[in-house]
């Protein structure tokens, strides 16, 4: 029998496989290969969509609820301020360096690591699958996205993403809408034309001032904020467009064509939105996956950033080792010690439950 302590060995060295191959959103073509081989070392009847790779487990049972372990194995660009190679993989000081390891590899290889240790065990409460899923960071179609319609269906999930092991039980959604205002055109210097600016300006005090009724305990109130202002072309002609970004934080009492009915009936602005894809998501504290973390002393809270979660159609619970706060930057590591304390808890988290 595969011991914890053997899966974590191996987690570790898979991760710092994964970190050695590029795997920038849509070319994650090699890590994928990577997992699809690790896996099947150990699995039957392991699947690949693109980029995308998913298996079960052996005694999957129909007639069982299901559970989906899934996170992403691609990566940003690496920004320009590393010191070392952001290939290299290289643990030092009990930390594994290198893009990606933070964000998600610690948590997916923990995923993983915990999907094998139930993957051969008979007369489980919950059917497992595990997913390890392409353009998370770019909100792509083709990686979560386009695997889900693929699966048997998903019950609950739990979504790999560094969250130092507490639940993220809430997540904001996004709602990225561009606007235009049309005017009239004439010359500065004389009494023409209709200012776009100056009609737009009325539009963007209401986005700075108007306050949604619904605040959430979890995510707080809906936020927006206009982020891109265009107009003009010359100094001394009245602009007859102006356009403007407007960037929406969406907690989980709203829907996005909630959002959108409130914007229409408040401005005089054309409301384009860019997706409505990316959606507010919670699973409620009652679930038993959440009620198995607060067994074991584990956090709720609400999730100011969007991952994949928003993606899927059921519960689900973003949660996994490493920080957030380390996620895109320089020198980018995760600790030895998150990886294993994740396993654990991972596994300690489904046994409750399973």
């Amino acid at each position: 029998m595969t011991t914890i302590s053997n899966l974590t060995k191996e987690a570790i060295e898979l991760l710092q496989s994964l970190i050695q191959t590029p795997s920038l959103s849509r070319q994650e073509d090699k890590t994928a290969t990577i997992l699809k081989n690790y896996l099947e070392k150990n699995c039957t009847y392991v699947q690949r969509l693109k980029n995308n790779i998913w298996v079960q487990n052996q005694y999957f049972d129909r007639d069982n609820p299901t559970i989906l372990l899934n996170s992403h194995h691609d990566t940003v660009p690496a920004n320009m301020g590393y010191t070392r190679n952001y290939f290299d993989g290289i643990i030092e000081n009990e930390k594994l360096f290198g893009l990606g390891s933070n964000d998600a590899g610690g948590a997916l290889v923990s995923l993983l690591a915990t999907f094998l240790h139930f993957y051969s065990k008979e007369n489980l409460a919950y059917n497992l699958v595990f997913a390890a899923t392409g353009e998370e960071e770019i909100s792509g179609t083709d990686g979560i996205e386009l695997l889900y319609a693929q699966l048997p269906n998903i019950d609950v999930a739990i979504v790999g993403e560094p969250t130092q092991m507490q639940m993220a039980v809430a997540e904001k959604g996004l709602l990225v809408i561009d606007c235009t205002v049309n005017g009239i055109a004439g010359h500065a210097a004389r009494e023409e034309g209709e200012n776009a600016i100056y009609k737009a300006l009325k539009d963007i005090e209401w986005f700075q001032n108007f306050k949604f009724e619904k605040v959430s305990e979890l995510l707080g109130p809906v936020k927006m904020s206009v982020t891109i202002l265009n107009a003009g072309l010359q100094h001394n002609m009245v602009p007859e467009v102006c356009t403007f970004t407007v960037d929406i934080r969406i907690n989980e009492l709203y829907s996005h064509q909630e959002i959108l009915k409130t914007i229409s009936e408040n401005t005089s602005c054309l409301v384009v939105p860019r997706s409505t894809r990316i959606k507010s998501s919670s699973i409620d504290i009652s679930h038993p996956l959440v009620q198995s973390g607060i067994i074991l002393g584990r956090k709720i809270y609400g999730s100011p950033t969007t991952s994949d979660k928003a993606l899927i159609s059921c519960p689900a619970l973003k949660m996994g080792p490493g920080d957030s706060a380390r996620s895109h930057t320089a020198d980018e590591f995760i600790y030895i010690k998150e990886i294993e304390e994740g396993i654990k808890i991972y596994i300690k988290l489904l046994e409750n439950i399973l």
